[in-house]
């Protein structure tokens, strides 16, 4: 298994030399220049991360991440624990959101047991189990983990990716599954933004009032007790976090590590974003923001490390929903520099 200190120290910020050759090829279309904005913005981004003058995104992968959280024992969810498992045979069979979205865009789902509370069944090879434990412990009664588990799930998410990545991977997006993941996102994000508790936690599964009233009272009772430090994102993960985040925030530094685009689904996946952020700020360079979520800490997260959304489509699923049709628009932008007609080779007169 590769170490964290060893991804992190191969993280370099992407090629400048290559993004401004994209950006001459891309002004050089024919169309107005800057006339696909965004579009533009990727397709330059995309050259830069891959150190490839004409990328193809043939190789699309979602990495699905699951977990349990022992804070559901504080009621914050509007679902029971045992969900995570129940979604988990779902994802596997086909049949969840992301199974559909993914599909659409050519992507396969990389489903992963990191923490599931109760043990799978299942003899399905797509189904990777490398689970941490049995779920975190409640963060409301001390640390969701050890320092050492919180280093494993990290450590995790990047021997997950690399051994997918010897498949062949062109970009990824990220994507999670666990039931009361958005009481840990939500205190995560109140550590690194310094925001408070009730700007930050939204109603997650669909919550009533007196519910959400209970979620802030938890986590501002979690973070109290736990006193994470946002100096040290070990700390943070480990104090707050889940077992799923921490995997993902190993798949978002491998990626990096590797020169693939790292498409970030909604606010729990932001949440890891937010770890890899603060455990190496090159990450940034790497992360398309897919969309802004419904949960009100997301925009947040995105502020903090500096991306903008791609879409806002009033999306709060999770599982990488937002990430597929973020890759989606991603594979658009590079079609668009590869294939499209240059005003020399076309014949086409430029703008006087």
């Amino acid at each position: 298994m590769t170490s964290l200190p060893k991804i992190v120290r191969s993280i370099t910020e992407p090629d400048s030399a290559l993004l401004c050759k994209a950006q001459k090829r891309l002004d050089n279309l024919t169309k107005p220049q800057g006339s696909l904005g965004r579009l533009e913005e990727l397709a330059r981004l995309i050259v830069g991360i891959t150190e490839k003058e004409c990328p193809a995104l043939k190789n699309k992968a979602i990495f699905t991440m699951a977990a349990d959280h022992g804070v559901a024992e504080e009621k914050v969810s509007a679902f029971p624990q045992e969900v995570t498992a129940q979604m988990v045979y779902n994802l596997l069979n086909g049949g969840a959101g992301i199974n559909v979205l993914a599909h659409h865009v050519g992507a396969r789902v990389i489903v992963a047991d990191v923490g599931v509370a109760s043990a799978l069944k299942s003899d399905d090879p797509k189904l990777i189990i490398k689970k941490i434990g049995p779920g975190t412990k409640n963060m409301a009664q001390g640390p969701a983990m050890t320092r050492q588990e919180a280093i494993r799930s990290i450590e995790t998410g990047i021997a997950i990716f690399e051994d997918e990545y010897k498949n062949g991977i062109d970009i990824i997006g990220t994507g999670e599954m666990g039931i009361a993941n958005t009481t840990s996102a939500s205190a995560i994000t109140a550590v690194f933004t310094k925001n408070k508790i009730e700007d930050i936690t939204g109603r997650g599964t669909g919550i009533n009032d007196e519910a959400l009233k209970n979620k802030i009272r938890v986590i501002k009772k979690a973070l109290r007790i736990n006193k994470p430090d946002p100096d040290d994102p070990i700390d943070v993960l480990s104090k707050v976090g889940g077992f799923e985040i921490g995997a993902l925030a190993g798949i978002i530094l491998a990626a990096c590590a590797h020169k693939v685009p790292v498409v970030i689904d909604g606010f729990i996946s932001g949440a890891a974003a937010l770890i890899a952020y603060h455990i190496e700020p090159k990450t940034k360079s790497y992360m398309i923001a897919s969309h802004c979520s419904v949960e009100i800490g997301h925009k947040m997260i995105l502020s903090h490390i500096g991306l903008r959304p791609l879409l806002d489509l009033g999306l709060r699923l999770g599982e990488g929903t937002g990430a597929a049709l973020g890759i989606f628009l991603a594979e658009a932008a590079v079609k668009i520099l590869t294939q499209m007609a240059t005003f020399d080779n076309a014949g086409v007169s430029q703008k006087e």
